[in-house]
């Protein structure tokens, strides 16, 4: 039996204020998926995730994810959109005023979680998960680079969401602490969860192959249908 998709845009055009990005974009991705979106730095990556987040209006073509239809969202909705979804970013994003706890405590309340034990429980359950657990009490400034990156997962995973936004999660990170993100990321995408992941890194597509979509010319394509052989390391060179 073939696979739901979670992930439905037809025909869609991507705008930011009136700057055209990305063009009739028609793109698929089923249930369970691990997605690699790749192109060069101004090419619509971080564009397309940002309209998959409801961060950026659409007004033409078809956008369903989640069951959420992109077109027809109304505000009071977006919230309930964004529980389905995790998003992973590059510049972390943390709340530099509170230690780890607190800004995993402030999003789990800001989501409509009110019982402390179950904040705490869910808390504890997400950091053992990455392996930071002893690290509950640290401030942001605190941690390295790969320690705030494995926070920023375990933030994006608190309301056990179906599908994970990753933005260059490895942007910054050496190539062995990359390898230990990739292991996370690949242990939840075995465990169910839908993951796209946009990234310049070519030791990761590399060392992790799987299904790629590729930004260029104001298009999203899949590479297995653009050309036999897709020359990663141009299309990840910096403009």
């Amino acid at each position: 039996m073939s696979k739901k998709s979670i992930i439905s845009l037809q025909g869609v055009d991507i705008f930011q204020q009136d700057q055209l990005i990305l063009a009739q974009i028609n793109l698929r991705i089923e249930e369970g998926e691990f997605v690699y979106l790749i192109g060069k730095v101004g090419s619509g990556k971080s564009s397309l995730i940002k309209v998959l987040n409801a961060e950026l209006d659409l007004f033409t073509g078809e956008a369903l994810v989640a069951e959420y239809d992109l077109r027809k969202i109304k505000s009071s909705e977006i919230p309930y959109l964004r529980r389905n979804l995790g998003v992973v970013f590059q510049d972390f994003r943390l709340l530099t005023d509170r230690n780890v706890h607190d800004n995993l405590s402030f999003v789990l309340k800001a989501t409509g979680w009110k019982i402390e034990k179950a904040i705490e429980d869910r808390i504890n359950e997400v950091m053992e998960r990455v392996g930071m657990k002893a690290k509950l009490g640290s401030m942001p400034h605190e941690l390295s680079g790969g320690e705030q990156q494995r926070i920023v997962i375990a933030r994006a995973i608190l309301n056990d969401p179906d599908i994970i936004l990753a933005d260059e999660p490895t942007g910054n990170l050496d190539p062995e602490t990359s390898d230990e993100l990739m292991t996370i990321l690949k242990e939840l995408n075995e465990e169910g969860k839908t993951i796209l992941m946009a990234t310049h890194d070519y030791h990761i597509l590399n060392r992790y192959p799987g299904r790629t979509l590729v930004c260029a010319e104001q298009k999203v394509s899949d590479s297995s249908k653009t050309k036999d052989e897709v020359d990663f390391s141009e299309l990840l060179e910096e403009d």
